[in-house]
């Protein structure tokens, strides 16, 4: 890794991704890039939504028993204690990380409903669901590039801050989501509305974070149902800013089929690890948990004592890996957290790196404008070389860390473990279709 100055150059230090940015002065900001071969790390979108659904996962910790840790839990160590030792290890690892998102932060995110149907065209998807009896249904607006078609996708969360034009430009399709169809903010968490709770009842205690990224799931499966002439399934990418910035990131981290994650100034609830907020001064757990059901339920158990929670932001970043993931964020707000979000993706980098993949993630907070979900320069040129990269896969320039030194988190100062050395070792083959739902 090389750590270098952004526009004001002071020094240059070779170093590990791991203390990247230790030694920084004034306002110089950091950018990291790695500089050795990555070992080949296979497909990078999945073929199904979760490659780990065959895994057994057992010993996950009750609400009564956790104990307080004011680390960041150990994203290579399992339930039982045993760290893994194989990049093979990583998949059913991944999905006990899952399983502790799910109990203690975002609620359950369903599997694929009963039935999924739905059309695409040249300008709208639409999907229909059925399941137990119960049925809902949501649109979303398609804007093609120019060229012909099959195009990769980019969905865009809630239709601000991101940057469509350069993703069209590039030679991604937009497909403008409205996550609010699917989970209704303005809501009581026992009354929560959309074409999620529809489905799975109003009552339910997943959060609208969780219900967002399950419809953008079964939007990938009505474009996997298509005749593939207008979308390319294998070649989707998910953004949003602020709040669909949150989204964005949950989306991506639950749905393996997508190659391209990038959330936007996310602040608390996405990005930022939960136990940096409250040091920080970023908007507070409470009051994001308050402010919408954007978390599920259980997750109010933690507002006031994160350092409870067996499970932090850095392992939903690993969770990404080896796909795609490009976190744009912004030093100028302390309230978004960006401090703590360049932690976690600090730490989540390193089970990319211990992957081999280490040159798939991008994190750059080096802005010079401070509007909240501005346009900015600064990201245009790694947008379109992460929309070539893993969406149309013509490209292969590496991911960077770049942060602010207004904002500059260390994980250093946040982890007591560290990352193996992963063996290539056999790989147990990923189911290649969905279980039988019930």
């Amino acid at each position: 890794m090389i750590i270098s100055s952004g526009r004001s150059t002071i020094r240059s230090v070779v170093v590990a991704l791991a203390v990247a940015a230790l030694t920084v002065a004034g306002s110089v900001s950091v950018a990291t890039r790695t500089t050795t071969a990555q070992a080949a790390v296979g497909p990078l979108a999945a073929a199904v939504e979760d490659e780990g659904v065959d895994c057994a996962v057992s010993g996950l910790p009750d609400l009564g028993s956790l104990p307080t840790n004011a680390k960041l839990p150990d994203p290579f160590k399992k339930l039982n204690g045993q760290t893994i030792t194989s990049k093979s290890d990583w998949r059913c690892r991944r999905a006990e990380i899952k399983e502790l998102a799910e109990k203690f932060v975002f609620g359950d995110k369903p599997a694929k409903p009963a039935t999924v149907t739905g059309t695409v065209s040249n300008s709208t998807i639409t999907v229909n669901v059925s399941h137990n009896g119960r049925s809902s249904s949501f649109s979303a607006r398609v804007e093609l590039p120019s060229g012909t078609g099959p195009f990769p996708a980019v969905v865009v969360v809630g239709g601000f801050g991101a940057d469509t034009a350069t993703i069209k430009a590039a030679g991604a399709a937009v497909i403008s989501y409205d996550p609010l169809a699917v989970g209704r903010e303005g809501t009581p968490r026992n009354n929560k509305q959309g074409a999620f709770y529809s489905i799975y009842g109003s009552s339910s205690s997943t959060g609208l974070l969780a219900a967002w990224g399950w419809g953008v799931s079964r939007i990938i499966d009505v474009i996997e149902q298509s005749d593939g002439r207008i979308l390319k399934a294998d070649a989707m990418g998910v953004t949003g800013c602020s709040r669909y910035g949150k989204g964005a990131f949950a989306i991506g981290v639950f749905d393996q089929r997508i190659a391209l994650t990038m959330p936007i100034e996310s602040g608390s609830a996405g990005v930022p690890i939960f136990r940096g907020i409250p040091g920080e001064g970023a908007q507070s757990l409470s009051s994001a948990y308050g402010e919408q059901p954007w978390l599920g339920d259980a997750f109010g158990s933690f507002t006031g004592s994160p350092n409870r929670l067996p499970v932090d932001t850095h392992e939903m970043v690993a969770m990404v890996a080896p796909r795609g993931l490009f976190i744009m964020d912004n030093p100028h707000i302390a309230n978004l957290g960006p401090r703590s979000a360049s932690v976690a993706a600090l730490g989540g980098a390193e089970v990319y790196r211990a992957l081999g993949a280490g040159d798939n993630i991008t994190y750059w907070s080096d802005v010079q404008d401070g509007t909240h979900c501005a346009n900015r320069s600064e990201w245009r040129t790694p947008l379109q070389n992460n929309i070539r990269k893993f969406l149309l896969k013509t490209g292969n320039e590496p991911g960077v860390i770049r942060i602010s030194s207004r904002a500059l988190g260390r994980l250093a100062d946040w982890r007591d473990w560290s990352t193996p050395v992963l063996a290539d070792g056999p790989t147990t083959p990923p189911p290649t279709t969905p279980p039988p739902t019930t």
